[in-house]
């Protein structure tokens, strides 16, 4: 498996997308907030909400001692609110048993609260410069054309596809972890699932899909993800209300934001459970610890 890796972070390096996490200086604890907000959310919607949360809570002991429905109103509309409650708990976790300092040993970070594989490599070599093999879907991608000559990355087999990247990783770590963002950077802005744009593509030459001829996909079809009139949007709508009233609300201002009351009812019973919504003693509904 070889690879122009040095003409990729070269390519990196003068084409890299000034994203405000990478800016020198930010800390573990910046790139830990980006990885979690940046799950299943597009970049342009997390950069202003990472500027605000790093100013309001520079410091995990800063946003444990938040109250659960000022960060569930700080996370705002960026999607899936327990990843709020749970980088909360896991800023928690670091404050009293890490002395407010992002652990940079990937075992230890799988440790905390809410922290999956993936994030904690990513925070091990973005956060500290780490040599560990850092895989999401554009670098699945990358390698499987790559590497491997296929149109796009099939079913994800993790020990494969750290296998794959690790392969590729030089010794040096920080040289390592400057390839780990590289290969991601080129997924999302040039090697594309639709439309690649292979002539300003820095390994072209070394690249087995450009030498098959670059063959169409024909693994199985992905699923699409539909957002317009599921439990997801539901919920949201519920949340949305909770969080624009400054006191708890009645039973009938949550009725009022979506038809289907059967839909709308399972909605917030699994809001609930999930400890995203709480009901107050006189039957009212509320974010958590906004009673």
């Amino acid at each position: 498996m070889s690879l122009p890796t040095a003409a990729l972070v070269d390519w990196f390096d003068g084409h890299a997308r000034d994203l405000p996490w990478r800016a020198p200086g930010t800390t573990a604890w910046g790139v830990l907030v980006s990885e979690i907000m940046l799950q299943q959310t597009p970049v342009a919607r997390v950069e202003p909400a990472w500027l605000e949360w790093l100013a309001r809570w520079p410091r995990p002991s800063d946003l444990a001692a938040a109250s659960p429905a000022d960060v569930l109103r700080a996370w705002g509309k960026l999607g899936y609110p327990r990843r709020a409650l749970r980088l909360r708990e896991a800023a928690a976790a670091i404050a009293e048993q890490h002395g407010d300092v992002v652990p940079s040993d990937v075992d230890t970070l799988l440790a905390l609260p809410g922290i999956g594989a993936y994030t904690a490599r990513a925070v091990a070599a973005f956060g500290y410069g780490r040599r560990c093999p850092v895989v999401d879907t554009n670098v699945r991608r990358v390698v499987a054309r790559a590497v491997h000559g296929a149109g796009d990355a099939g079913p994800a087999s993790t020990a494969r596809d750290l296998a794959d990247v690790e392969a590729l990783l030089p010794v040096a770590e920080p040289a390592a972890a400057r390839l780990s963002i590289a290969l991601m950077e080129l997924g999302a802005l040039v090697c594309t699932a639709r439309a690649p744009r292979c002539a300003d593509c820095p390994i072209r030459d070394g690249c087995a899909w450009q030498r098959a001829g670059r063959p169409a996909y024909a693994g199985p079809a992905k699923p699409v993800q539909r957002y317009a009139g599921t439990d997801r949007q539901v919920r949201g709508r519920l949340l949305d209300v909770l969080r624009d009233a400054p006191e708890p609300v009645a039973k009938a201002a949550l009725d009022a934001a979506w038809a289907d009351a059967g839909q709308r009812d399972r909605c917030l019973a699994s809001l609930l459970a999930d400890g995203l919504v709480e009901q107050v003693p006189d039957g009212r509904f509320a974010l958590p610890g906004d009673s």
